[in-house]
């Protein structure tokens, strides 16, 4: 069983290295579903994704990398990432990448206040406070007047429910399984499924050129974005990193800006300000208070 190590410095910058690489990954699945059915690009990703396993982690790690310790929640896991990938390029495909990460932000929110009845993690009132802020922040966000594109919304808020499984899945089983042989049987879930929707969908473009660059770079991104998302949960509870997400919105922003030249609008501006403020300082709460409170201490 593997002894989960209370780092949350080193958790938190694994967890914003990841959401950065998500982000890339994010923009790239939405040029590329714009010119392919979005049930093939992910099956692309998650192909790319697991012949990268095969080819650079299985000689290593040997028979580990298919091991488990709870195989059903393994699959679970990787099924709920493959209904996840699937309406996030659906919501990509209607609506611009920051305001669909930031519905899609509703999932740490409910992981910062699941945690403790479901994993029995103890919960501060700073989580609560930063959860609130931060669903004040969705909603400037997806206010009646918005333009967003309500079949987009609704993606982006499934997209949502299935990360809150897979977040509280991930960090249950931290405790039992491998960051390989979960990364392996997520990819090898994503391929089969997607692989089988894609062929019942008949012709498909032939991707070419940068198309081709593209698909292997989503697999690329995905795998590292997923094992330093796997390992942050090893060293802080989700309570404690999920907030960090909230970083995806800066990434996705400044990406969505650069790629696609897409600005926000002020009231949209405002709430990812408050979704960002709220995620950070529910993150660093937990670095910060044992210093603050033991120079009250010192002052009493």
């Amino acid at each position: 069983m593997n002894e989960l190590k209370f780092k949350p410095l080193k958790a938190a910058l694994f967890m914003a290295l990841a959401v950065f690489l998500f982000s890339c990954m994010d923009v790239l699945t939405k040029h590329m579903a714009e010119s392919f059915p979005a049930p093939f690009v992910v099956a692309a990703r998650y192909a790319g994704n697991l012949v990268l396993l095969l080819a650079l982690v299985a000689p290593r790690e040997g028979k580990r990398i298919v091991h488990l310790g709870r195989p059903w929640l393994v699959i679970l896991r990787g099924a709920c990432l493959s209904a996840v990938s699937l309406t996030a390029a659906l919501a990509f495909q209607r609506m611009p990448v920051a305001e669909t990460i930031a519905v899609v932000f509703l999932a740490p929110f409910a992981v910062t206040l699941l945690a403790g009845p479901l994993l029995g993690e103890k919960v501060q009132p700073i989580s609560w406070i930063a959860a609130a802020g931060g669903f004040v922040g969705v909603l400037m966000i997806v206010r009646p007047g918005s333009g967003l594109d309500p079949l987009g919304v609704l993606y982006a808020g499934l997209t949502a429910g299935g990360s809150i499984v897979y977040n509280m899945l991930s960090r249950s089983l931290a405790r039992t399984e491998t960051s390989w042989s979960m990364m392996f049987w997520t990819a090898l879930v994503g391929t089969v499924i997607f692989s089988s929707v894609t062929l019942g969908q008949g012709a498909i473009p032939v991707p070419q050129g940068m198309d081709l660059v593209f698909l292997g770079a989503m697999g690329a991104l995905s795998l590292v974005g997923h094992l330093l998302f796997t390992q942050a949960f090893r060293y802080a509870p989700a309570s404690t990193i999920s907030p960090v997400n909230y970083l995806q919105l800066v990434w996705s922003g400044i990406l969505g800006l650069l790629v696609f030249g897409h600005m926000p609008d002020p009231w949209a501006l405002a709430g990812m300000a408050l979704i960002a403020v709220s995620g950070v300082s529910g993150a660093l709460y937990p670095l910060i208070q044992p210093r603050f409170a033991r120079k009250i201490g010192g002052l009493a």
